[in-house]
């Protein structure tokens, strides 16, 4: 269930081709962020925490904002519950949620975007957004404790979505096809999400925007493409 306090800037990809680190996000970022000051970084999705933090720092600087990376506080579960506003990047999906539970930082974090401190994820961040990371693209580097995630959102998220090419000779699945393998042992609902395309949600609400779109899966349905506006209608009861 979406908390109805819950604010969420849910982003298909850091860049999209031609533009700069957050760009295509920048007007979303400035409303979902408002008036706070700082937003804390979360870097556990890249191996080079410093490097990392450091390019995302001057993104943030260049929208208006100063960041703090949660890999150089002292008392990381201290640091999110103080945090106005969290941003989990991307990387690979499952070294970031292994991070999550080796920090004791899931609970936390839920906690805080519950209570209405603005959460924004890019990629390997949406991913851990949705119930579990099953539907993440990354191979699985590192093994972490389960694959049971935030669950800030009742439907899964595959970022970086791409169409099946029909001049393309590829004999392996497609992204379509490996989301229906998904969809026939598990009953949660997948929402592909193309480049440049992002979930707003506030009030409870769902907003797909950009001009990329969406695709929209569920179990024994064919699946759905979702254009720019409101979405609740095709999502779980438990969104509205």
């Amino acid at each position: 269930m979406i908390s109805p306090a819950a604010r969420l800037l849910l982003l298909s990809t850091s860049t999209v081709y031609g533009g700069e680190y957050l760009g295509f996000a920048e007007g979303d970022l400035r409303d979902v962020l408002g008036g706070i000051e700082r937003v804390l970084f979360v870097p556990f999705a890249l191996h080079d925490h410093n490097a990392y933090a450091g390019r995302v720092r001057k993104s943030f600087r260049r929208i208006g904002y100063a960041l703090e990376s949660l890999h150089d506080a002292g008392d990381l579960r201290a640091a999110v519950q103080n945090a106005q506003a969290i941003f989990i990047g991307g990387g690979n999906t499952f070294r970031l949620l292994k991070s999550l539970y080796d920090f004791d930082l899931l609970g936390v974090i839920r906690d805080r975007v519950a209570a209405g401190t603005p959460y924004i994820g890019s990629s390997a961040g949406s991913n851990v957004a949705g119930p579990t990371i099953k539907t993440t693209n990354d191979m699985p580097i590192v093994q972490p404790p389960s694959f049971d995630s935030l669950g800030l959102v009742p439907f899964q998220i595959n970022p970086h979505y791409l169409d099946a090419d029909p001049n393309s000779t590829h004999m392996g699945e497609t992204r379509e096809e490996r989301i229906l393998q998904f969809l026939e042992e598990n009953r949660t609902p997948v929402i592909g999400l193309r480049e440049g395309a992002l979930l707003r949600i506030e009030n409870g609400s769902c907003e797909l925007k950009g001009n990329a779109g969406a695709r929209f899966f569920r179990r024994k349905a064919p699946p759905i493409e979702l254009s720019a506006g409101n979405i609740d209608r095709f999502l779980p009861r438990a969104a509205k």
